[in-house]
């Protein structure tokens, strides 16, 4: 691999905080929290450990509610340095215990940015409250206390973390997330409780993701026999998990002295143990290795099952954009359809085209009609608006109806598709998305009055020359627009059949025959498919607006780590945990 291990997993660690899984498909609240603990791993143990492998070994001593972990830690130190809670849950600040030349390592954020330092007694940090202090403004939950100890041998830190059965929803995540920070973790359990099922999950999780597991038995009867056959069926049941364990020590159940300590004999094999491995820099290393390399390699299992998250993400966003789309796709074929099956034609419109062309026999011949039409016009009542202009108003009022009318029915559509899903009820939560806005109606009349506009200014290029222009003046480039425009209505882009539609059809025939009368056959086909193409995307235009409230929902969610993107990372973490476990 030519990129750095390091590179790789700052850029993982950037596309988990890119990474949006913000609606609530199958599985999505178990991905949110992988990628949560994922990220967490990254910065608490994966990066610096890579970083530094160096540094010195964290043993993090977790386990069952009452398994006697603080009263360990201070036997293995053999002072009063953890404080046990009579009373269940304790809110209780970790304490991590280090050699005094040690302390480099843990006072800044090398490991566990997100918790505060806070450090028991000296001058370290004169902003930070005492240990005794939990009323301070630093919270026991989201910080660590520090105390350097030269009783703690030189390249080892024991790292005392809250149960992780506890009922205290903080303390349970506080624990986990300690845990992903072990390079060693010492699981303590007791001769009661071992069988206890939440441990064992976290075990199993811990033997998935290879970390290196000590596990000590507490309190185990002074019987004759009893420690053998508990930690052979310990063992077993260890061996049917797949969980593989370093060692297993086992501390009796001892009397504890005035103190509330633990005589330094019930636990001298497991002081022996860290006293031989804080002294052998090479066994740390291998741990260190062996416990990064599976969390390198449990986190490009994390990767691939986000990769899928994501591109579950990505297909129900798809799926909710299609039905969007789909519901004003209709719309758009819907109003086509009105445009072209002739009832734009009739009523209003065909009264006041016919205030212009009249109603007795127009096709008797096509010079007739050409003088009939501008006769009828010249005889308009002065003071009345002229019949081409009353005909062209209504047929933009009925084309405005019609687009506001199907683009309601669309968002109508749309918003019931989305509101069968949790993800469309979502998106559609606190927003009627089906309302049609107050400047919609506007926009819609601003929009066909602008292409009437095309239509006239096409009238007046088409007709430049000396003699066409003559005859559209004596019309009115009015009346001439409307003709183009029942014509552009009535033509078969909008009608498949052609123009067997009734009184629209004769109302066509009529603008037809009086447009071929001025301009020729070819310049009123040419005229009709420019004015149909800018029709066409005014009408978009529209029904794509309309469209947006729902399209800017979805396009609000669109994070930047992709389901590619997820998959590409988890081949590189592959290698990496790859060539780690060959450096091991």
């Amino acid at each position: 691999m030519t990129t750095q291990p390091t590179t790789v997993l700052e850029e993982f660690a950037e596309h988990m905080r890119e990474l949006d899984l913000p609606l609530p498909v199958d599985g999505v609240d178990r991905a949110r929290e992988e990628a949560a603990a994922a990220l967490s791993q990254l910065g608490d143990h994966v990066i610096p450990r890579l970083e530094s492998l160096d540094a010195p070994l964290l043993v993090v001593i977790g386990g069952s509610t009452g398994a006697g972990k603080s009263t360990l830690v201070n036997a293995l130190v053999g002072d009063m340095v953890s404080r046990s809670g009579a009373i269940r849950p304790t809110t209780r600040r970790p304490v991590l215990l280090h050699h005094g030349a040690d302390e480099p390592w843990f006072t800044g954020s090398r490991i566990l940015p997100g918790l505060a330092r806070v450090h028991a007694g000296g001058d370290h940090d004169p902003e930070a409250p005492r240990v005794g202090d939990t009323t301070g403004d630093v919270d026991p939950a989201t910080s660590l206390e520090l105390r350097a100890d030269d009783r703690i041998p030189q390249g080892l830190a024991l790292l005392d973390a809250p149960d992780i059965d506890s009922v205290a929803r903080g303390n349970r995540e506080l624990a986990r997330q300690l845990l992903r920070a072990a390079d060693l973790w010492l699981f303590v359990t007791t001769a009661n409780r071992y069988a206890d099922a939440v441990p064992w999950d976290v075990l199993r999780t811990a033997a998935e993701r290879e970390v290196t597991v000590d596990v000590v038995m507490n309190r185990i009867p002074e019987r004759p026999g009893v420690a053998e056959e508990l930690a052979e069926d310990l063992r077993g049941m260890l061996e049917r998990s797949g969980i593989e364990v370093s060692r297993l020590f086992l501390v009796p159940e001892t009397r504890l002295d005035e103190r509330g300590m633990l005589p330094a004999s019930a636990i001298g094999e497991l002081q022996q143990h860290f006293t031989h491995l804080a002294a052998d820099g090479e066994a740390r290393a291998r741990i260190a290795r062996r416990t990064v390399g599976g969390a390198v390699a449990g986190l490009a299992v994390s990767a691939r099952d986000l990769s899928e998250h994501a591109a579950a993400q990505e297909l129900e966003r798809a799926r909710l954009r299609d039905e969007a789309q789909e519901a004003f796709s209709g719309s758009r074929e819907r109003i086509d359809e009105a445009l072209g099956d002739g009832s734009l034609l009739r009523g209003e419109v065909l009264s006041r085209w016919q205030d212009v062309v009249g109603t007795g026999e127009f096709l008797r011949g096509v010079e007739s009609l050409f003088t009939r039409v501008r006769d009828r016009i010249g005889q308009a009542v002065s003071g009345r608006p002229a019949p081409s202009v009353a005909a062209e108003q209504a047929l933009g009022t009925g084309l405005v109806h019609v687009v506001l009318d199907e683009t309601a029915r669309g968002a109508e559509r749309a918003e019931a598709a989305w509101r069968t899903t949790p993800a469309g009820r979502q998106l559609a939560e606190g927003a009627d998305l089906s309302r049609l806005p107050e400047s919609y109606r506007e926009e819609v009349s601003a929009a066909i009055r602008a292409w009437q506009g095309d239509v006239l200014e096409l009238v007046r290029s088409e007709g430049a020359d000396r003699r066409t222009k003559a005859r559209v003046l004596s019309l009115g480039v009015n009346a001439v627009g409307v003709a183009l425009m029942i014509v552009v209505f009535a033509s078969t882009a909008f009608i498949p059949t052609g123009l067997e539609v009734g009184a629209g059809a004769a109302t066509a025939v009529v603008g037809q025959k009086l447009l071929e009368t001025i301009f020729g056959d070819e310049a009123v086909r040419r005229m009709a498919r420019v004015a149909r193409e800018r029709l066409t995307e005014r009408l978009d235009a529209l029904v794509a607006e309309r469209s947006e409230p729902f399209l800017e929902r979805l396009d609000a969610l669109a994070g930047n780590a992709s389901a590619e993107t997820l998959a590409e990372d988890a081949a590189a973490l592959e290698e990496i945990a790859r060539e780690i476990r060959e450096d091991s």
